[in-house]
């Protein structure tokens, strides 16, 4: 909390006006009762959620969704990519709005909270302010990027990273999930089942951005915190490696005359997690999905396409280590060809300290016990902050568990992070004439 602290003591000449500010309360009760409901569109045996970018429970979700905003008088739009945006319009709607969000895909054995929560409590904050009467000089926007967590269309966040401009629409529409559909076809079942909406172009001026999220670790829970401040979020590359080789026959062909392309992975991978996973204490790297060609038991292997998820807060480490991933598969390839695409490179960044302040001032204000900390996953804020000034608000989840069925958020860390996200986004809306906008103005 240091930094947060000395950052709101630096601006004694705000603390009046917002001391003086009525921040409206959400509606707890019905925060939880909307996210138990959202959980029930792709919901698992056990719990969890199975709800991945562009399938009908993504859609359905839309529908439930986008109805909650409409009732409360919030005007739902799209744009190319499949980003849903809910808006509360402000007084000049000439001005760059504010945008607060998440996701609302899963992983295929995901929980309930991953991307829901943000979504829900950003739209929570924004029927708050609708029924507040407080003023409200921009629009507020609730955004739900697309495929966030990228289990069916991979690279992640491309929602997001479209929307910034890191990526084309060309090349988004192109990817396909494992069944060979392309993103392209799915949008256009998205645009086809949703043709009422009003489509936005793909990307547009912000005000600011901030994002909460459960921590998807241990920390805030053993330091009995209930509100994250996030500093920033560790660097990530993503790579898909293809090593072709050549099939045949697992009784006939000699050891020594086989293009063993699993073989080759089998080199490749010991290497890598001893060369690479081990390289320090705070790395992250993981082999998360294998596709073998042709599958059979009694053909050799004749391609495999892998994944690597590389993490660490420092670039320069990230850096080398990319060098060296590439060098370990071309020297373990042997006989077979090996190609190392990567997907996905984003550097670790830093979000924004006067939106930090606002944060661990709300938290103060309503006595909910807080610290800053690093986000070790990513998220689609990572490429708004390209844009605007950013931020994000964590909350802890039991024993640290995310990506699981068994994902939980106690009621009341999720009501906590809904009023501090909304009492933030009171204030960036101009809630109190004359508080300056973070880092001097949007851009």
């Amino acid at each position: 909390m240091a930094a947060a602290r000395s950052a709101r003591h630096s601006r004694p000449d705000h603390a009046d006006e917002l001391s003086a500010m009525t921040y409206p309360l959400i509606d707890a009760g019905r925060l939880w009762d909307r996210l138990m409901e959202l959980a029930q569109i792709g919901a698992l045996p056990h719990g969890g959620v199975d709800r991945q970018a562009l399938t009908p429970g993504e859609l359905d979700a839309w529908r439930l969704v986008i109805g909650w905003a409409r009732a409360a008088g919030l005007e739902p739009s799209t744009d190319p990519v499949g980003n849903l945006f809910l808006t509360l319009p402000g007084a000049d709607r000439s001005l760059p709005p504010v945008l607060a969000g998440s996701h609302l895909d899963t992983q295929p054995t995901g929980g309930k909270f991953d991307g829901a929560a943000g979504v829900l409590t950003a739209l929570e904050a924004a029927v708050t302010l609708a029924a507040s009467g407080l003023s409200r000089a921009r629009d507020l926007t609730v955004v739900a990027w697309l495929n966030e967590e990228g289990s069916r269309f991979a690279p992640g966040m491309m929602g997001s990273e479209a929307f910034a401009g890191g990526r084309t629409l060309d090349a988004i529409r192109a990817r396909t999930d494992p069944a060979g559909i392309s993103v392209g076809t799915d949008l256009d079942r998205l645009h086809a089942t949703f043709p009422d909406l009003p489509r936005r172009p793909l990307g547009f001026p912000l005000g600011a951005y901030v994002e909460l999220h459960i921590e998807q670790g241990p920390i805030l829970e053993a330091e009995g915190k209930v509100i994250g401040i996030v500093t920033g979020m560790q660097g990530k590359k993503t790579f898909q490696i293809t090593i072709t080789g050549a099939e045949g026959h697992a009784g006939t062909l000699a050891m020594a005359e086989r293009h063993d392309a699993l073989a080759a992975f089998s080199r490749m991978a010991v290497e890598l997690y001893e060369t690479v996973g081990g390289h320090d204490p705070v790395i992250k790297f993981t082999i998360g999905r294998l596709r073998v060609e042709p599958n059979a038991p009694s053909v050799i292997p004749g391609k495999v396409v892998f994944s690597i998820d590389l993490r660490h807060p420092e670039n320069t480490v990230l850096d080398l280590l990319a060098e060296r991933i590439r060098a370990i598969c071309a020297a373990a390839a042997g006989p077979c060809e090996v190609v190392a695409d990567l997907l996905a490179d984003a550097p670790s960044n830093s979000f924004s300290p006067a939106l930090m302040d606002r944060i661990g001032a709300a938290a103060d204000r309503h006595g909910f016990p807080s610290m800053p900390i690093l986000s070790f996953a990513g998220h689609d804020a990572r490429h708004m902050e390209k844009l605007a000034p950013s931020a994000m608000i964590f909350i802890p989840c039991r024993d640290g568990v995310s990506h699981a069925e068994s994902e939980w958020a106690e009621p009341a860390h999720v009501a906590a992070g809904a009023q501090a996200l909304a009492d933030v986004l009171a204030e960036l809306l101009d809630a109190v004439p004359g508080i300056p906008f973070p880092e001097g103005g949007p851009r």
